[in-house]
């Protein structure tokens, strides 16, 4: 199965090879352009917890020598902030490689943007962030030139990268149960055994809070959602809890940062407090810090970087059984797991029920939140995360791998 994958792409690659020459004669008519240490590709820079990551990789690594390449629409600019941080030259093409319509841009731009890689004084190194254009170059690039890519959980990804993998040096993931999922996958599809040593684990970082504040308590529970609205996510699970809670008169408010008004129901919102999307690190901080718990109902997940946060701000977590999260999460211990995924019910039932508990021994909810406030500071750190992608980066640079 492996080999049909290959043979498919080096099919397709014969009838995109002369939209390549044409993008190549169009950048040598162009000129040379600025030299770059690094170029990622990334598909969107809106709101979201792999955008989040993507920003992070870009300020660790990037710089006035590095340029970003992002390929697709994005649907707001609010982590758009985060990537000029980095302090690399951004470039949005997503107006010729992502319109359907006027698809021979995309495959021309392909033959561009491998001309200007392939041009570098340099020896360059590409970072591919769950980025389909860049899998889809990757053919045309110099053999020497590395080229990274970063999987965020088992997804429609892990498909669109199997014929690209002899390109791929290196393979970085978030997610020890997905690394599982994908060797699986390997084994399955027939994929060689070599491929399955560049699989690299580098679990996301977060900015610690610089002091531990200790949990208020109040009189209200305050139960915090933090992402975005979209259907893997099951927002409106949460709401639901909200709406029971309310019903058993619990002292709890739901809390939702992010936009996912659309995810509501109209007859449930007003249980629910949607806060919105949020920006300034002061806000988001403080939301954090008010909140009791965290909680994620979501169907599939690498590693949430909402949990990192919440535990870093002393928060019990509630939580489906998904990717890394039962690594990090031990039931009863500092917090709590849904037994099931896909029972959407027995996920609301269970979900007040902890809630409920919680509510009710505040001595075991401050316990909690403590473990996960001195476990969040031994293994988070943005520091580490850092470090991490450095040394990747500088050992692919010298071509040890």
């Amino acid at each position: 199965m492996y080999l049909f994958y290959v043979y498919k792409r080096k099919i397709e690659n014969l009838f995109i090879f002369p939209f390549i020459l044409i993008g190549r004669l169009l950048f040598s008519f162009k000129g040379k352009e600025t030299d770059y240490d690094t170029f990622f590709f990334f598909p969107f820079y809106h709101t979201g917890g792999a955008e989040k990551v993507h920003a992070l990789i870009t300020q660790a690594t990037g710089g006035a020598s590095s340029i970003i390449y992002f390929t697709r629409k994005s649907y707001d600019k609010n982590f758009y902030a985060d990537f000029v941080k980095s302090g690399c030259t951004i470039k949005n093409i997503s107006k010729y490689t992502d319109n359907k319509f006027l698809y021979f841009l995309n495959l021309i731009y392909r033959g561009y943007i491998t001309g200007a890689i392939n041009s570098q004084k340099r020896l360059p190194l590409i970072f591919n962030g769950q980025c389909n254009f860049a899998y889809k170059i990757s053919p045309w690039v110099k053999r020497k030139i590395p080229q990274v890519e970063l999987i965020h959980s088992f997804n429609t990804f892990s498909w669109i990268r199997i014929p690209f993998l002899p390109f791929i040096s290196q393979t970085v993931m978030i997610s020890r149960v997905r690394i599982e999922d994908h060797l699986k996958q390997y084994k399955k599809l027939g994929v060689p055994e070599r491929y399955k040593s560049k699989i690299k684990f580098i679990v996301n970082g977060i900015r610690l809070p610089a002091t531990a504040k200790e949990k208020a308590l109040t009189n209200t529970l305050k139960v915090l959602y933090v992402g975005r609205g979209t259907e893997e996510k099951r927002v409106h699970l949460i709401a639901q809890m909200a709406q029971r809670s309310a019903q058993k008169r619990l002292p709890v408010e739901f809390l939702f940062m992010g936009d996912v008004q659309d995810a509501i129901s109209p007859a449930l919102q007003s249980y629910c407090t949607l806060l919105g999307h949020h920006t300034d690190p002061s806000k988001i901080d403080e939301i954090y810090q008010q909140a009791h718990i965290i909680i994620i109902t979501s169907t599939t997940e690498g590693f949430p970087l909402a949990i990192e946060e919440g535990m870093s701000r002393g928060c019990a977590v509630i939580a489906t059984p998904v990717g890394d999260i039962p690594i990090h999460v031990k039931h009863n211990e500092n917090g709590f797991l849904f037994s099931s995924v896909l029972n959407e019910a027995l996920i609301v039932d269970e979900g007040v029920s902890f809630i409920s508990l919680l509510a009710e021994e505040k001595t075991l909810l401050l316990q909690t939140g403590e473990r996960n406030r001195k476990y969040a500071y031994e293994n988070f750190s943005i520091e580490t995360f850092n470090d991490r992608y450095q040394q990747l980066f500088n050992k692919l640079r010298s071509k040890q791998f």
